[in-house]
């Protein structure tokens, strides 16, 4: 029982830096805009442009700049698999991809890295 109450308290503070970290790069810092290449948008990028099956490599891409793998790339494939795209980019440019973007935690913070 300790055990388990020990890896949820592990659990819940990797979310909360997660989070954490999710607020103050949004803050500070602009995020680089991405340069449309002729008139299509690139693939898996905007809402409903990828296939089910291509989330895995598109979310390893994505959070292969975290020190927090597994939550990232939980929440990640749990956002593909309901948006069917993944911004480009480990972070930001998530403008591209409105329902990435918008699917909020229930206290307001981002559900999606």
């Amino acid at each position: 029982m300790a055990r388990m109450l020990r890896i949820v308290v592990l659990f819940v503070a990797l979310m909360v830096v997660l989070v954490a970290q999710n607020q103050a790069a949004g803050t500070g810092i602009a995020a680089p805009q991405l340069q449309p290449q002729g008139n299509r948008p690139a693939r898996g990028t905007t809402q409903g442009s990828l296939n089910p099956q291509e989330c895995a490599p598109k979310c390893d891409y994505r959070c292969s700049a975290t020190s927090y793998k597994k939550p990232c790339l939980f929440f990640c494939q749990k956002c593909c698999a309901k948006c069917l795209c993944v911004p480009a980019g480990t972070n930001g440019n998530k403008q591209t991809c409105p329902c990435y973007n918008n699917w909020k935690t229930k206290r307001g913070g981002p559900k999606c890295p």
